[in-house]
């Protein structure tokens, strides 16, 4: 579990506190130790249940609050409904806005998050915001697979993502980039998907923040396959994996699936191409940082 992995890369014990359900599901916190005039750093993703961890979270840091911790950072390595950041259509809620809002009002001094589906979501909060990103692990890794620069191509899954995807190129040894292009004409009329960039016999890597159904990604995959591709890898920050991702991600389309744990995993998600890779130590350093008063975007 990621939080176990932090402590013990800054060699620090958990604090102890008491988290139960009421009968009706109403939740109920108790610090189990005094944190007067602490640093105070709560991780919790809010993953699936989603409003379960975000209520707990609040109910967490109203409990610091009241608890007189100095200052109450929220580590939230996964932000949910973060993909609710602008009106698309009229009389629509913008979520991730709200959320900010419950967040600060429930006494939160800072936030730490990585890998926002958006980076203006930043701007949401009215506290300070340290913004760390998944890729620096996943790089280093892919680097370890000794796959050749020239073999090298990074593809966004769509239009959205491209400048996620562009930045993740530059610096895998400024690897070509390739777009899928999916456009819909109307309403129940098939998607038609085309490709800008070459993967013809190219190694191809997928770059996305968050693979939910994964319908995006495998269906991209399907088409870099026609285009030739000789294999195409999968990468993302947070695995959401709502129904059907696995099935889609283990159809033998991907040579492997590469994420990271900010969000934590089930026994009954894994599948043989799939890697985790940790992330505790890129948020271990940043708490040091936030702690130490000193500059986050630094190189970790």
């Amino acid at each position: 579990i990621l939080v176990y992995e932090i402590a013990s890369y800054m060699g620090l014990e958990l604090g102890k506190v008491n988290i139960k359900r009421f009968a009706d599901g109403e939740i109920y916190v108790q610090l189990q130790e005094s944190v007067r005039g602490c640093n105070v750093f709560l991780v919790q993703p809010s993953c699936p249940p989603a409003n379960e961890n975000l209520m707990e979270l609040l109910i967490m840091i109203d409990a610091c609050r009241r608890a007189s911790a100095k200052n109450i950072t929220a580590v939230i390595p996964y932000f949910g409904y973060a993909r609710a950041d602008r009106k698309s259509q009229g009389r629509e809620s913008i979520a991730a806005k709200l959320v900010a809002n419950m967040i600060t009002e429930a006494g939160a001094n800072r936030v730490l998050v990585c890998d926002l589906h958006s980076s203006q979501a930043m701007g949401y909060f009215d506290i300070p915001v340290d913004h760390v990103y998944g890729q620096p692990v996943i790089l280093d890794y892919l680097a370890s697979k000794t796959i050749s620069s020239n073999d090298l191509v990074v593809v966004s899954p769509d239009v959205g993502g491209v400048a996620r995807a562009r930045a993740f190129a530059k610096k895998l040894s400024d690897a070509p980039l390739a777009i899928v292009d999916k456009r819909r004409h109307g309403h129940n009329v098939a998607e038609v998907m085309n490709l800008i960039g070459d993967v013809r016999g190219k190694v191809a890597v997928m770059m996305d923040d968050m693979i939910d159904t994964a319908g995006t990604i495998a269906k991209g995959a399907e088409l870099l396959h026609q285009e030739g591709a000789r294999e195409v890898y999968a990468c993302c920050t947070h695995a959401v994996f709502s129904p059907p991702a696995i099935e889609r991600l283990s159809s033998g389309l991907f040579q492997e699936v590469i994420i990271t744990n900010t969000i934590p995993l089930k026994e009954e998600k894994n599948f043989p191409q799939l890697t985790i890779l940790s992330v505790a130590n890129l948020l271990g350093e940043t708490i040091w940082r936030v702690h130490d008063d000193c500059s986050v975007s630094t190189k970790l």
